[in-house]
């Protein structure tokens, strides 16, 4: 099958933000096995190569995870499946998922978290655990990615504060300079560039040189974005949908990462030394209504994600 197109006519197409269109260059994206299943045909949807994180909820059969894992890279993706560590038993278990992964989609990538679950079900309670085990550095994964919060967690740090978080990032930062594997900051979604560029440069002068993939949330109804921002912790730049949800000439028009985006953008380029350097998308109004969006700003023309 030959590659797919997605530049639209010159005629049909809108103008683009040439700052947003670079910032969007080799963006990532994140499915669920039920969310996947919706999708008839990947390739249709997606620019050749992208990087898609398939995220491992709480009860989700590894079974459906490899299956999905399988079917995106049989289409040409970079697969990058989620390791929450508090759902793994033991090491035995995070063995034979890897196993799994590379014995049926040659999975070379992978997201290492804690996951959001209160109680662990086994001896595993942070990403850093799963790294001490040495089992990716065995397996030859090339790229291993570990959770950024721009705004902190209180999950880490309950009394509000960054200690915790601040700390995990000097052993992941230690951790990067010991490993071959590529390593990157993929960070939970916000709605403001402010807090995001503060942190990104609190971060860097502090030592952290790893590179930041920001996590945007795609288009989607204010409603289900305020739902999810919070059962997901995301907390300052949530004033930012509590103020849209205040104008009632907006209230039922949907969300789209327009602004942070533009933001970010202008900012990286006046500033190439930033080191946020991609985009992952969190599609939270659906797969389909995030890619068109992507592609409708200039991110059909996206890179291949490099392993």
């Amino acid at each position: 099958m030959g590659l797919l197109n997605f530049k639209k006519s010159a005629a049909s197409a809108p103008e683009l933000n040439p700052e947003i269109e670079a910032f969007l260059q080799g963006y990532s994206i994140e499915v669920m096995p039920r969310t996947a299943e919706k999708v008839e045909d990947f390739r249709a949807l997606l620019p050749q190569g992208t990087r898609v994180y398939i995220a491992h909820i709480e009860g989700t059969p590894i079974e459906d995870m490899v299956a999905t894992a399988a079917r995106l890279a049989k289409d040409g993706f970079h697969v990058m499946p989620h390791f929450p560590a508090r759902i793994i038993k033991d090491e035995a278990v995070l063995a034979d998922w890897i196993a799994r992964y590379q014995g049926e989609a040659d999975v070379k990538q992978a997201l290492l978290l804690a996951g959001g679950v209160d109680k662990p079900h086994g001896g595993f309670d942070s990403s850093m655990q799963l790294l001490e085990t040495g089992l990716f550095d065995k397996a030859g994964f090339t790229r291993l990615h570990v959770a950024g919060h721009p705004e902190g967690n209180r999950d880490i740090d309950p009394d509000g504060s960054t200690k915790n978080v601040s700390e995990a990032l000097v052993w992941k930062q230690k951790f990067s300079e010991r490993t071959d594997a590529k390593m990157a900051l993929a960070t939970q979604f916000a709605f403001e560039a402010k807090p995001i560029i503060a942190w990104a440069d609190s971060i860097k002068a502090a030592g952290i040189d790893l590179p930041i993939h920001i996590g945007i949330a795609g288009p989607a109804k204010l409603q289900t974005l305020i739902k999810f921002a919070i059962a997901c912790g995301v907390g300052p730049s949530l004033k930012v949908l509590q103020k849209r949800a205040m104008d009632v000439t907006k209230l039922l028009l949907p969300y789209e990462p327009t602004e942070v985006l533009a933001e970010l953008a202008a900012h990286k380029a006046t500033h190439p030394e930033f080191n946020i350097e991609s985009v992952h998308f969190f599609p939270l109004g659906g797969i389909k209504t995030n890619a068109n969006w992507a592609i409708e700003n200039g991110g059909s023309a996206a890179v291949p994600a490099q392993t």
